[in-house]
């Protein structure tokens, strides 16, 4: 068997105060000794227990389904797709989750300035790179870079619609993108929405999916330790019944 190196593309699950409120997410640490007196008050005397038993360690978690790196289902952009019931987290075909990645480099990409289909297909042509049905797409923005400041959620770029459905059209099911959410950042949608009065602007990317099935990750780390081409990815999401979106360990697995 080939040695393979791994990259990890999922940031850590910590405790963060500079994170934004909706990001927040909160650890709660259970010292070992703490666990020996609920196993006294089951009925074993500390006498009887072993030598060098100290308990054990637990941990609480609380945080929402969107707080870290995480893949969206379908049922997070509209309870329908294609006029029929959107698929939740947990009705993910694993097949998907596992294939060839790409990278799609669009760290030149200035903050709130649309990723269009034109930028995907001059990338592709300028790198001799192919999109092929089943590869899970990587969108690099390097806006990662920002992750774990109060401001990551207002920086950066993102996808339009136009290139979201091209990735589909290319039979491209999972996708994911470095920065905090798939479309541009959140403050900028609203202010071009006000601006232009123009209701498709908002979330335009994501609303993709409601013609479309597609699955994307979001807020994924170290895009640029990869090459473009000629690795593994590994997607897989916590089975979280019936939500819109799971937590998930993203791994990408080169040959050395």
């Amino acid at each position: 068997m080939k040695k393979r190196k791994i990259i990890d593309l999922s940031k850590a699950i910590r405790e963060n105060k500079r994170d934004p409120w909706f990001m927040r997410v909160k650890i709660k640490h259970k010292k070992h000794r703490q666990a020996r007196w609920l196993i006294r008050l089951l009925g074993l005397p500390f006498r009887l227990f072993p030598k060098n038993f100290e308990g054990w360690a637990d941990d609480y978690i609380s945080m929402g389904v969107h707080s870290v790196t995480h893949i969206d289902a379908p049922w997070h952009y509209s309870p329908t797709c294609g006029g029929q019931r959107a698929k939740t987290i947990d009705e993910i075909d694993l097949g998907d989750c596992i294939g060839p990645g790409l990278v799609i480099d669009m760290s030149h990409k200035a903050d709130f300035d649309p990723i269009t289909e034109a930028d995907i297909r001059a990338f592709l042509e300028r790198e001799h790179l192919v999109l092929e049905e089943g590869m899970i797409v990587l969108i690099r923005t390097g806006a990662d870079k920002y992750n774990g400041e109060p401001d990551f959620h207002q920086r950066g770029t993102g996808m339009s619609a136009e290139a979201t459905h091209f990735l589909i059209d290319q039979g491209i099911k999972v996708m994911g993108i470095d920065a905090w959410g798939w479309d541009t950042p959140l403050p900028d949608q609203i202010r071009r929405a006000k601006k232009g009065r123009d209701r498709n602007i908002f979330w335009e990317a994501h609303l993709v999916g409601q013609e479309k099935e597609y699955w994307h990750m979001e807020q994924l780390v170290n895009l640029d330790a990869l090459p473009y081409s000629g690795f593994e990815l590994a997607v897989f999401p916590l089975k979280i019944e019936g939500a819109s979106a799971a937590p998930a360990r993203v791994v990408a697995f080169l040959e050395e």
